[in-house]
């Protein structure tokens, strides 16, 4: 049987240890008071509920699926699901890191983030459906109309209702200015919307009574392409003034999709036939609205990819020690067995610790960035607000493409730890890969992100942020760069730092005369600008495993970290420089290929 246990000691030791998030904390008004005992009892619980409600769940939900009813449009969800949810919500789940204002419990991001990676790990298709609403929630909290917040809010907060959004169109993917759904204002102020959405993960469900969708369409004047689209919530069923359910909205389920992975999940092909919604935010800057939830979304994709790789490691080292086949190539080592456990074998070993260093570096890059959430919003000083801003505008995309590209590496690696067992339903690990895959296309293919990555977030502001990070690896390089025992992750890391500077500046050079190139080399420039910052917290956290350990703390929690850093250096950080001489071959072996792919 699958296995899952909370990776709770190291959650606490990111958060504590090497981030301090107690400091942090004190710095900001709203969670001054938040202490490690109050966090440490949420995730215990929270951990409680992945491992004990949510991922019984998962094997079974995957089996089952979802089924739609053609003739009333409802979706029915596998068995189990939405009494699991009935639990979620009289826990109080929804509501952690929420504005009190309107129920919430006003938890730091931090927690957040923790709890989401235990939920992602134990059931990643039933996490979808309140991690959506989530996105919906901060949509709405940032844009809303004081109307809007009033009437929504308070039951995202609480999970009594859920929310989605819908962006993808049958004829547009990720380029969302050819959508073509329309908006046609009424008289009352709200708008009438025509159009048909896909790909749409929760869109129908029976968890709740209702479920609140963010829509983006056309309005009657809207200028071409993605300058002209506006965002509108359209509720299941109208909302009343006083908050009560009105009659249903002309907003239905059409299809479901038929999926690789995330069975459990209703992926929904959405009907909308006049269905009455509000604007949300000003006419033609939707997509200004929709990027904060969408960015939310990244994150949260990120950490779909960080929690199935954590579940994949957990299983297959527990597998590794039991499986018993060959002899140890150095000689035996259990005389009392017929064979040695394949965990003695190198290559096993290999896999095993490529997905415990991506799941414990994806776990401190995680959790920073939700720190870097928690101070943008708080923080008192605005000049720390704005840099913390432009640090997760940095780091998102490569939270979400490298942590979702590893992941998938990683539940690959740990399906062929059990071999031919791997690829055999009940043992689960074939779910892990199948429902992987998807995080790497969903919220921005992973070379969007790319793009968004090189083009954008560093060209485009001449390599600003990246250089305020590269401060922070200059910092750590000078406070421990004599220290012969951090060595062996100091060096490679500055030597990094270094080149991807001129590495960045090749590479916009070569894209002002041929945009091609940037196109070329943003996939490969991304992994590098993952490893950097991957580079930078293995460091950091075998600094902290160092220092505890010279202070005479026994616990072998530091030793298990240092081996761990010491793989990751020597095995996975070495990618960059084939990554960087690939991105150097440039745009012409692509693009002057017209009889190859004639």
């Amino acid at each position: 049987m699958p296995i899952y246990n909370p990776p709770l000691r190291d959650m606490q030791f990111v958060m504590y240890e090497v981030l301090r998030v107690e400091d942090e904390f004190k710095a900001l008004p709203a969670h001054a008071e938040t202490d490690a005992d109050t966090i440490n009892a949420v995730l215990e619980e929270g951990g409680k509920f992945a491992a004990e409600v949510a991922f019984p769940l998962n094997i079974s939900g995957d089996a089952e699926g979802c089924t739609l009813d053609k003739t009333t449009h409802a979706v029915t969800t596998p068995k189990g699901f939405k009494e699991a949810y009935a639990k979620y919500i009289e826990g109080g789940w929804a509501a952690l890191s929420c504005d009190t204002q309107y129920g919430g419990q006003g938890l730091p991001f931090v927690v957040n983030q923790c709890f989401y990676e235990m939920m992602n790990s134990a059931n990643q298709s039933w996490t979808m459906y309140p991690g959506l609403s989530h996105g919906a929630y901060e949509c709405l909290h940032a844009h809303g109309t004081p109307e809007q917040k009033a009437l929504y809010l308070p039951k995202l907060t609480s999970g009594e209702w859920t929310g989605t959004m819908c962006l993808t169109e049958p004829h547009c993917g990720t380029d969302l200015g050819m959508l073509r759904t329309k908006a046609e204002p009424l008289a009352d102020g709200s708008y009438a919307i025509t159009g048909q959405k896909i790909f749409i993960s929760a869109g129908e469900h029976d968890f709740t009574d209702n479920i609140i969708h963010l829509v983006l369409a056309r309005l009657p004047d809207a200028p071409a392409g993605s300058k002209g689209i506006s965002l509108f919530v359209v509720p299941k069923f109208k909302v009343k003034a006083d908050g009560s359910i009105g009659e249903r909205n002309a907003i239905h389920c059409g299809a479901l999709e038929h999926k690789m992975g995330i069975h459990g999940n209703a992926t929904c092909q959405m009907i909308l036939d006049g269905a009455v919604g509000t604007l949300v935010g000003q006419p033609h800057k939707g997509l200004a609205a929709m990027f904060v939830m969408m960015n939310a979304a990244r994150l949260g994709v990120g950490n779909q990819s960080l929690g199935l790789t954590e579940v994949a490691f957990q299983n297959a080292l527990a597998y590794a020690k039991d499986r018993i086949q060959m002899r140890s190539l150095s000689g035996t080592k259990a005389k009392d067995k017929a064979a040695d456990p394949i965990i003695v074998h190198p290559d096993v070993r290999k896999m095993l610790l490529t997905a415990k260093a991506y799941a414990e570096g994806g776990r401190a890059m995680a959790i920073y960035c939700a720190l870097l959430l928690d101070k943008e919003l708080h923080h008192p000083d605005e000049k720390v607000r704005k840099e913390c801003g432009e640090m997760v505008a940095l780091l998102t995309p490569i939270v979400k493409a490298f942590i979702t590209d590893n992941g998938f590496e990683a539940t690959n690696h740990c399906m062929q730890v059990f071999g031919g067992h791997g690829f055999i339903k009940e043992w689960g690990m074939e779910q892990h890969v199948r429902d992987a895959r998807i995080n790497m296309i969903y919220e921005g293919t992973n070379t969007i992100q790319s793009l968004d990555l090189l083009g954008r977030k560093i060209l485009g502001n001449n390599g600003a942020t990246l250089k305020k990070f590269g401060k922070l690896i200059g910092a750590l390089v000078a406070e421990e760069g004599v220290n012969e025992k951090m060595a062996e992750f100091i060096n490679p890391l500055a030597v990094l730092g270094e080149q991807i500077t001129k590495f960045t500046m090749e590479i916009g050079f070569k894209g002002l005369q041929n945009p091609d190139e940037v196109g070329a080399a943003a996939v490969d420039y991304l992994r590098v600008a993952g490893h950097l910052v991957f580079g930078y917290f293995w460091a950091r956290m075998a600094q902290t495993a160092l220092q505890q350990i010279a202070a005479g703390n026994t616990d072998p929690f530091y030793q298990a970290k240092l081996q761990t850093a010491r793989f990751y250096f020597a095995k996975l950080f070495p990618e960059t420089a084939t990554l960087m001489r690939r991105a150097r071959a440039g745009s012409k072996v692509l693009m002057d290929t017209d009889l190859a792919l004639a």
